[in-house]
């Protein structure tokens, strides 16, 4: 098993990639904190992971309200005793259009989950694995929108660009501590998120399909599976790195 006797925590799990995640690292032999929003979300994912034999609990968190964020975090410690792993993938999205369509409100938003929520877990998270496993692995949810210009989502492409940024030097900072900090950038994937965007850009679906030369959207276990890898002790020697799950899109 990939997570054998670690405590995960994983932000965002009420659905989508987080809710994958969640399932996947409960079957790999984690015990799982789940944190999102809704807590009748949260709820369902939990009483699945544990009808099916595995470990977890969920609280709720909202990733732009910072004591929210530190208590969720310490949760998974009060919880299960310590923290090895976290999958900081919470995060929102704006409606589509020009840098100059951004409103300030949306702006601030984006930066406030999708920026400083991933900061701020990420600084509890390093405290918690301290201060209890003394070793383990983060891994932050970008997107393969952060990687190039984005016209489409200018403030959302920026916000997860820094969430690289933030990831590099994490690991630059924690590698000597024999803590591991990496991003995965997901390409077009089958979630909410996808089909909003789909519903203000009609289409937007099938273009990206047509640009991925897999030729096929991915489903959220495939990118949870990149996610658990770089947490395991498979990937001892990652840290630093942005790994693409996007089909080959910006191959």
């Amino acid at each position: 098993m990939l997570l054998s006797e670690k405590v995960a925590f994983v932000s965002g799990a009420g659905r989508g990639i987080g809710a994958a995640a969640a399932r996947l690292f409960a079957r790999e032999g984690a015990r799982v904190l789940l944190a999102a929003r809704t807590e009748e979300q949260l709820k369902a994912v939990t009483e699945e992971i544990r009808a099916g034999g595995g470990t977890a609990a969920y609280v709720v968190c909202d990733l732009a309200d910072p004591d929210s964020v530190r208590a969720a975090v310490d949760r998974a410690v009060e919880r299960f005793g310590r923290l090895d792993v976290a999958f900081n993938n919470g995060a929102t999205i704006s409606p589509p259009g020009p840098l100059d369509g951004t409103t300030l409100a949306d702006f601030d938003r984006l930066y406030e989950v999708n920026l400083r929520g991933v900061w701020l877990a990420m600084t509890a998270e390093v405290a918690a694995i301290r201060a209890t496993a003394g070793s383990g692995a983060i891994v932050n949810n970008s997107s393969v929108g952060s990687l190039m210009g984005n016209a489409a989502l200018p403030a959302y492409g920026a916000m997860k660009r820094a969430v690289n940024s933030l990831t590099e030097s994490a690991a630059i900072t924690y590698g000597p501590e024999n803590i591991r900090v990496n991003a995965i950038a997901p390409g077009n994937t089958r979630t909410d998120m996808i089909e909003a965007w789909e519903s203000d850009s009609p289409g937007l679906v099938q273009r990206l399909i047509a640009q991925t030369p897999l030729g096929r959207q991915a489903d959220p276990d495939e990118i949870a599976q990149a996610a658990a890898w770089l947490l395991s002790d498979r990937s001892s020697f990652v840290t630093g790195t942005v790994l693409r799950v996007d089909g080959g899109a910006r191959a």
